[in-house]
């Protein structure tokens, strides 16, 4: 199982036990992560926003580090414009413990149960479904054209037929 974290701006692909820099947080010991996809062991995929909000990705902080320099410079020709200036940035390193996928949760047998009873209650019998050679019979039977169209076509044919 997999799935898409947003953080720092950027979006990163993660599985469970995945170590990874991320852009500095603040946070101290553990951190959870709404995320924007999630892919199942079955191979079932989830992004629907409803659904994942339930979905969590759960972290755990393991450090910080400052990554490289980096030099801006500017510089203008024949005008003596020169600037100089470097940066660092910093990242948290963090290591993925939990990935909990939306609708792993199995419901209570209360809620079952209730559901069962609901069903019951309405007292009306539910409608049978359709077999096959009933949709198939229904297919083939022949549109009825509206009055102008059939008009239409019969003055075509007459003026094919005198052709």
């Amino acid at each position: 199982m997999y799935a898409i974290i947003r953080t720092g701006g950027k979006q990163a692909k993660v599985e469970e036990g995945d170590v990874l820099d991320i852009e500095r947080i603040k946070e101290s010991k553990k951190v959870t992560f709404t995320p924007l996809l999630v892919v199942t062991d079955d191979g079932t995929v989830v992004s629907d926003r409803k659904q994942l909000g339930d979905a969590k990705v759960v972290v755990e902080v393991l450090g910080e580090r400052r990554g490289e320099k980096v030099d801006v410079f500017k510089y203008k020709n024949k005008t003596g414009y020169r600037r100089h200036q470097g940066h660092r940035q910093t990242y948290t390193t963090v290591q993925v413990t939990k990935i909990e996928a939306p609708g792993s949760k199995k419901p209570k047998k209360k809620e079952a149960a209730k559901k069962d009873d609901s069903s019951k209650a309405d007292g009306k019998p539910k409608a049978a479904k359709k077999s096959g050679d009933e949709k198939a019979a229904k297919k083939d039977s022949p549109k009825k054209d509206s009055g102008k169209k059939a008009k239409q076509k019969s003055a075509d044919k007459a003026g094919d037929e005198e052709a």
